[in-house]
């Protein structure tokens, strides 16, 4: 007998070279017809697999991450299947799960079109309802050699003379079809219903440019076709959302050839932009901060001195002044260093919490740029709070309280991932050991749940990481506090303590927005450019009926103007419907009608963004409403 630990802690025995089936159907009936594989002492397996050992098992099924992919990886099989069946003589390359879904890599003289995808996509839907079983086999070197070599698979061939030279090579048959495989795959292709082939692209066997460009089809798969339809509708509104498309309908910002990965941006986009920057400079000045401005060229001898010069030199640009070596800078923090050291300073002055709206330049390679989610230049919302060992766990829960602050305003979700030591790291294990604890220390403090990425932390210390998540469930990394023991070490900070003697501050590195730039495109599409009235470039726009209420509406215009609000008025002789169209087009926050009515009665027809009925209001009720709106920053996220 031997005892087997499930996830639950519970132990069961059974004999020796039971299945994973078989202690599935031991279990319950019912997780042995949804289990599509099992992890073995953390190796996912094939639910055929024999326990011959203690060990700790689980069941996994398409309700994991783990489970999914299994299932994705067995779609790939499927499809090279299908693909095989309706186009003989296409050499096979490889098919990996990836996320959401699958891919394929063909060598085919064919080129595969949209039309040929349809087709695919039909014939793996008629070879999964044959409930073919995936079998595994495994040979020696030379039989998967042979056999290989005899179809004419030569990428099979280089696969397996790249394999170590006493392994044995696994195969995995499912109906008319084998494909070399270390697997594990799903019991048989009836498990897999939920899948949509969706493109495809060129791609160099084994990713280098030296070798022949196959083609890959992608595929998504799915545990249930509702989950399927919903990432579909998921990725359509994607693109109704995509902020390169908003930026320009909307003019906030452009982009051009003459300056790559260095945005434009318009008279509107500069309002949201400003208004961002306002409630920035506001919040911040209610906790403490004070706000300084860096050069944005320093000379090398500081890049060197910081550790940039060493770490992170190829993502930086230079230049030079009266024959000496400049960089344009990539980080504020030296600059953070050099403010720091302009006087004394003395433990009663602790902490200083500095922060910077500081424009930054990051060599990015041309097929990195993404509009404002990956540019060349931006401006981090920095702030380098310098303090007393003692301060550090307040300090930290500090910044994480504005952080939680400033995302429940803009409606975003997020968790918090801690990054640890990397590999290319400057400073002593104690101060790296100390750095973590304090992280960890504040989380838990908070009683916030993290997930831990080892390795993952900036060279000069480790992190937390702030990941929102938008209306589609999409997940971005903006906020992130750093705790460094380095960078005053590096620039002999000091503080005079209450023994008279000099001390060294510990610092930390924190951003909230993390780019200016980049929290735009993902308000951008987390609003589908409807950005809430206080953050709208335009909150109101009124369109009179006719020219005889062109007097009443510049009224309007100038009693809202004294009140601070943001208005327009559209006084062409187009129709009134043409002009509410425009105004829903724009996704202005409120359109207000004014005709005989209205002006003789000081009222407004009220048009909110979204709906299609009006509401009469008196004019300074109407200003009592959009005030409330502005200051309470209410969301109005599209449904």
């Amino acid at each position: 007998m031997i005892n087997l630990t499930l996830k639950d802690g519970s132990v069961r025995q059974v004999i020796g070279g039971t299945t994973i089936l078989e202690l599935a159907s031991s279990i319950s009936q019912g997780l042995a017809r949804s289990a599509v594989a099992g992890k073995v002492n953390g190796e996912v397996k094939d639910l055929t697999s024999a326990l011959k050992e203690d060990a700790q098992v689980e069941i996994l099924t398409l309700d994991s991450e783990e489970g999914l992919e299994v299932m994705r990886h067995s779609t790939s099989h499927l499809l090279a299947q299908a693909v095989k069946n309706l186009f003989p003589g296409t050499i096979l390359g490889i098919g990996p799960a990836i996320a959401n879904g699958f891919y394929y890599d063909f060598d085919s003289e064919h080129i595969f079109t949209p039309e040929d995808l349809v087709k695919i996509e039909k014939e793996m839907k008629r070879l999964a309802k044959e409930d073919n079983k995936f079998e595994c086999q495994e040979i020696s070197r030379e039989e998967a050699l042979k056999y290989y070599g005899e179809k004419g698979e030569k990428y099979k061939v280089e696969l397996i003379n790249d394999l170590p030279g006493e392994a044995r090579i696994s195969m995995y048959t499912q109906g008319n079809f084998t494909d070399l495989c270390a697997g594990p795959h799903v019991p048989s292709t009836k498990a897999l219903k939920a899948f949509k082939l969706q493109s495809v692209a060129g791609a160099y066997w084994r990713g280098s440019e030296k070798n022949k460009m196959l083609q890959r089809i992608y595929g998504l798969a799915f545990a249930k076709a509702s989950d399927l339809e919903n990432y579909l509708f998921k990725l359509e509104e994607a693109k109704r959302r995509d902020h390169r498309k908003l930026g320009i309908e909307l003019d906030l910002f452009s982009l051009h050839d003459e300056g790559p990965g260095f945005p434009f941006f318009h008279p509107k986009g500069m309002i949201l932009r400003n208004t961002l920057e306002d409630f920035w400079r506001k919040e911040h000045q209610k906790r403490g901060y004070v706000e300084i401005k860096t050069p944005i060229i320093l000379n090398r001898a500081l890049w060197e001195q910081s550790g940039h010069w060493d770490h992170y030199k190829e993502n930086m640009y230079f230049t030079k002044i009266d024959e000496q070596d400049y960089s344009v800078k990539p980080m504020n923090c030296p600059g953070g260093m050099i403010m720091y050291k302009t006087k004394l300073r003395s433990y009663r002055d602790l902490p200083i919490r500095c922060g910077e709206l500081g424009l930054v330049h990051r060599h990015e390679l041309s097929g990195a740029l993404h509009g404002l989610l990956r540019v060349r230049n931006f401006t981090q919302d920095d702030a380098h709070l310098f303090m007393l060992p003692s301060q550090i766990k307040d300090e930290i829960i500090g910044v994480i309280n504005l952080v939680d602050y400033f995302y429940k305003v803009f409606g975003f979700q997020y968790h918090v991932e801690l990054s640890t030591r990397p590999e290319n790291s400057m400073g002593s294990d104690k101060d790296w050991e100390m750095a973590t604890n304090a992280l960890k220390d504040a989380l838990e403090a908070k009683g916030m749940e993290y997930k831990v990425n080892p390795g993952d932390g900036a060279f000069y210390g480790p992190k937390i990481d702030f990941h929102l998540k938008d209306c589609l469930d999409r997940t971005w990394q903006c906020g992130t506090i750093q705790l460094d023991f380095q960078m005053p070490e590096k620039f002999d900070l000091n503080y005079i303590g209450e023994d008279g003697e000099k001390h060294r501050p510990v610092m930390i590195h924190r951003v909230v927005y993390g780019s200016i730039e980049r929290f735009i495109a993902l308000l951008t599409e987390h609003y589908a450019g409807a950005f809430p009235t206080w953050l709208a470039p335009v909150q109101v726009r009124i369109l009179p009926i006719s020219d005889k209420h062109n007097e009443y509406a510049q009224l309007i215009r100038n009693r809202l103007k004294d009140q601070d609000i943001r208005v327009e008025i559209d006084d062409r002789r187009e129709k009134i419907n043409y002009k509410i169209r425009e105004v829903q087009t724009e996704k202005i926050p409120f359109a207000l009608v004014v005709g005989d009515k209205e002006a003789e009665e000081r009222t407004v027809a009220v048009r909110r963004y979204g709906q299609k009925n009006t509401e009469t209001l008196g004019l300074e009720e109407f200003i009592t409403l959009i005030k409330e709106e502005i200051q309470s920053k209410k969301t109005r996220l599209e449904s």
